[in-house]
């Protein structure tokens, strides 16, 4: 028998979480400061990274937020890894999402989204970062990296404010910290795998092409985007909430100069930072892995208390179980936009996807649902194991659950 999981929210967080809708500041408190970076019972002892500042970034302007040094967390690969590099994008796990204007970068920049000196100087490596076989059969004993995130742009700004003393520049931090692991061994890489949750995953998207672009074509190199597929979608106001967030971030941080063109060529720069206007054009190998009910979008996008403010949706937004009949077609219809929106992406046969029907928001990191006795499956199929046989050809994976309820593998995600 599988176990239902639930995984709740204290209040703590949700207190966050509130302040985040209205100002955007910390736009994943309620999922990140919870989860604890993956680490639950079923690893009492995870492996803890040390940091590493980049210590050349700082004469190339890629800095920080607030103007200190981007930095990374690598543990180094052995035996049949050693040549072999997974790069991850941090954001789910104490990562943060966004900052779209001046007051809300002026607050990140004294946190650990926004400079390294408040970064943990250790962090533990779960799920796909995990050094255990037995947890981590495929990328057990790779190079495995975390990319510490600090500009709030999904590492693609390139630009400054004097006046409030703001550096936005992840383009240059993405571009630092690529330059610094060739230099220490990844140009030597025989395999390699740019992944990322959330704004991270965004980021694993933005950026596939050009990571495939530091290698020899001999090196086999794909992408992973987990719970990146932000959706253009409208709230239950009518309004454009995301679309609204996603402007004042382009436009703040001087974002539209590092999309990718074959967008930009023909939609507006904040439409292509939307990974649904990029996906079909992207030539290296892609696997999306996504809820098909995204805990963050349906929080922060969908039906944000900005949005709803009488309440109708407060207690579906924080535990599906109590989404009325209506609230829940809603939800299907999200659902099927977010299916209709990888219609075109699913016809490649070089790319993967993995979209389950849980309430839930970055499953790659989190031990119990990369790889566990009781993780989330389709077809019987964990999401490690999906994720590796896409990534080493054993098979094609391209699976889609049936609409909630029926899945009861899913470890979902519940607010109080």
């Amino acid at each position: 028998m599988k176990l239902l999981w639930v995984w709740v929210v204290l209040p703590f967080a949700f207190a966050q979480l509130v302040t985040a809708f209205f100002d955007f500041n910390e736009t994943e408190l309620s999922l990140i400061e919870s989860l604890e970076y993956g680490v639950s019972k079923i690893n009492y002892n995870p492996l803890m990274v040390g940091l590493t500042l980049i210590h050349t970034a700082g004469a190339k302007g890629a800095v920080c937020l607030d103007g200190t040094l981007p930095g990374y967390h690598w543990h180094r690969g052995y035996g049949s890894g050693a040549n072999s590099w997974l790069i991850q994008l941090e954001v789910c796990e104490r990562g943060g999402g966004w900052c779209n204007n001046i007051r809300t970068c002026v607050y990140r920049k004294k946190t650990r989204r926004g400079s390294s000196t408040y970064m943990e100087k250790q962090i533990p490596f779960t799920g796909i970062l995990s050094e255990k076989a037995e947890e981590n059969p495929d990328f057990f004993n790779w190079n495995r990296v975390k990319l510490r995130y600090c500009d709030g742009a999904s590492f693609t700004g390139d630009s400054e404010n004097k006046g409030a003393q703001l550096q936005f520049r992840g383009q240059r931090i993405w571009l630092a910290a690529m330059e610094d692991l060739m230099s220490k061994g990844m140009r030597y890489a025989n395999q390699a795998l740019l992944s990322g949750c959330s704004a991270g995953g965004l980021a694993a998207i933005l950026h596939c092409d050009e990571f495939r672009g530091l290698f020899p074509r001999t090196t086999r190199v794909k992408c992973l985007s987990d719970a990146g597929l932000f959706l253009d979608a409208v709230d239950v106001s009518g309004g454009h909430t995301i679309r609204s967030l996603y402007s004042g971030v382009v436009g703040l941080q001087g974002v539209q100069h590092n999309l990718p063109r074959i967008c930009t060529n023909h939609l507006d720069p904040t439409s292509c930072f939307f990974p649904q206007n990029v996906i079909n054009h992207i030539r290296t190998p892609l696997f999306i892995l996504n809820a098909a009910y995204d805990s963050w979008q349906i929080q922060s996008s969908i039906a944000p208390p900005s949005a709803d403010p009488h309440g109708y949706w407060h207690d579906c937004r924080l535990n599906h179980a109590k989404c009325s009949a209506s609230q829940l077609r809603y939800l299907q219809g999200f659902r099927t936009q977010m299916l209709n929106a990888i219609k075109g992406f699913s016809m490649s046969r070089e790319n993967g996807l993995f979209i389950n029907s849980c309430f839930a928001h970055c499953q790659s990191e989190r031990q119990d649902t990369w790889f566990a006795d009781n993780s989330p499956e389709i077809r019987n199929k964990p999401i490690a194991i999906a994720v590796g046989d896409w990534y080493f050809d054993r098979t094609a994976v391209k699976v889609v659950d049936c609409p909630y309820p029926c899945d009861k593998t899913c470890h979902n995600l519940v607010f109080r």
